[in-house]
């Protein structure tokens, strides 16, 4: 017979009432644990909230969007939402790296360990489950699949916008290349399969400041504060070493999957950073987690706990980061030089030239046929100008068969710090003076007029 009282079970002969000694408890399953802690966290009727926004707001606001007049050009790929279906989830897509996603990994990661705090509840846990270890596993592992929802259904629902209220056309990519629409799909789905590293991130952070901080909001809100915070460097001139060893980088370096050849380099570099801090980060948290003594009643988060345990190694990550690859990327400063500029943009104009030629039904040129050139200057400098800045001006020049004269145009540039940049064009009025070009089925957005371009910041790459 077994029995239990308050404790261990122990097994007891009935005819002599002599017990074999306790049996050690065993913990609960992995998967009861994980799929208590999923109800959980879907039960909240914020969590639904916001499950339900993911997956209608972005449908909602990319038909919406793509059937007005006037295009949020200040974004990236919004001034080509009414050209292709796929351009809206792209424009999604740069909403959520730099505020919804690091808002769904504050709420869901943030909190899942600090809500038992607030609630007192870690005894009647630890009681029933008996092991730190799966307790910790299991609420990691359900705050991913909660974030990993949402993901999808931003993705979902921006797609099923686009394509319902524009349609499945190809895509102008960062170049000025066309994208067939089958590899606009492939591409858009990879630039938000490349964002998930940095989201990882956030949420380790997120797992990280529940388990030290506790009850106290900043645990809540600490991946918000670092996004923010990487955001705001981002603005800045820094150097590449720096900017691509910035955990959140990838979050704009997908834009590189835009141009041919692809800039893969920055890209792959901020998803391998990305996913280190998140294993640091999560490492930190479960050792934090496992060592934590749940008998107090106060030990529910430290200052110094956190700045010991979890500021410190992610500085020294940071800083092991930048110095890794400063030393295995031969880009120097800003990585926004006057070849890259003046490459980038002849490129582009020769792929949105020969569109503009195929609507006014000219007769098809190619890019060697074209042998574009570019002439830039920043705040009239011409010689060693680089960095980013509102005061670049470029000459495009470009010659045409069987036609002696040179054609050129004139385009101002403001280059972000990150190496994107809009080319606003300044005449001849023929060419990229206007936003419409007559065609002989009516007027026509002008694809000169004004362009998205991506510097590449790494030049060659050591290795």
């Amino acid at each position: 017979m077994t029995t239990t009282v308050n404790g261990p079970a122990t097994s007891a002969d009935p005819g002599t009432g002599t017990g074999t000694g306790p049996a050690a408890a065993r913990p609960v399953p992995l998967t009861r644990c994980y799929r208590f802690e999923l109800v959980k966290l879907v039960s909240q009727w914020r969590i639904r909230l916001v499950l339900l926004a993911c997956w209608l707001a972005p449908a909602l606001f990319v038909a919406a969007v793509s059937r007005q007049s006037s295009l949020p050009v200040d974004t990236l790929f919004g001034r080509w939402m009414h050209a292709s279906g796929w351009a809206g989830p792209l424009v999604v897509l740069g909403f959520s790296g730099i505020w919804a996603l690091p808002l769904l990994t504050s709420l869901v990661a943030g909190d899942v360990f600090a809500a038992e705090d607030r609630l007192g509840t870690w005894r009647h846990l630890l009681v029933a489950v008996r092991s730190p270890r799966r307790i910790f596993v299991s609420k990691a592992l359900a705050s991913l699949t909660v974030i990993l929802l949402l993901v999808a259904g931003l993705v979902v629902s921006g797609i099923a916008g686009g394509l319902l209220a524009v349609g499945n056309h190809p895509l102008v990519g960062l170049d000025g290349h066309l994208l067939p629409a089958g590899d606009a799909a492939a591409t858009v789905l990879l630039a938000w399969a490349c964002v998930l590293a940095p989201t990882l991130a956030l949420a380790a952070l997120g797992l990280l400041g529940s388990v030290t901080l506790g009850r106290s909001p900043m645990g809540l809100l600490l991946p918000a504060l670092v996004a923010l915070a990487t955001q705001l460097l981002q603005m800045l001139p820094l150097p590449v070493g720096v900017r691509l060893a910035l955990p959140g980088y990838a979050f704009t370096a997908w834009n590189g999957l835009f141009t041919r050849p692809g800039q893969h380099g920055p890209l792959l570099i901020g998803i391998v950073v990305a996913l280190l801090w998140a294993v640091t980060a999560t490492a930190l948290a479960y050792l934090h987690f496992v060592r934590r003594d749940f008998t107090g009643t106060g030990d529910d988060g430290s200052p110094r706990r956190a700045l010991l345990g979890g500021a410190l190694p992610l500085a020294g990550l940071l800083a092991a980061s930048v110095a890794v690859v400063t030393a295995t990327t031969t880009a120097q400063g800003s990585g926004i030089g006057q070849d890259e500029v003046q490459r980038s943009v002849a490129t582009a104009f020769a792929h949105l030239y020969r569109q503009q030629t195929g609507q006014l039904h000219r007769p098809a040129v190619t890019e060697e046929q074209l042998r574009t050139t570019a002439a830039c200057t920043k705040g009239g400098v011409a010689d060693g100008v680089s960095g980013p800045g509102n005061d670049w001006r470029c000459v495009v020049t470009w010659h045409l068969p069987d036609v002696a004269a040179t054609g050129s145009a004139v385009y101002q540039l403001d280059v972000a710090p990150d190496g994107r940049y809009m080319a606003d064009g300044d005449g001849p009025k023929q060419v990229n003076g206007y936003f419409l070009v007559r065609t002989p089925t009516g007027d026509t957005p002008n694809p000169l007029w004004q362009f998205d371009g991506n510097v590449a910041l790494l030049g060659t790459e050591k290795g």
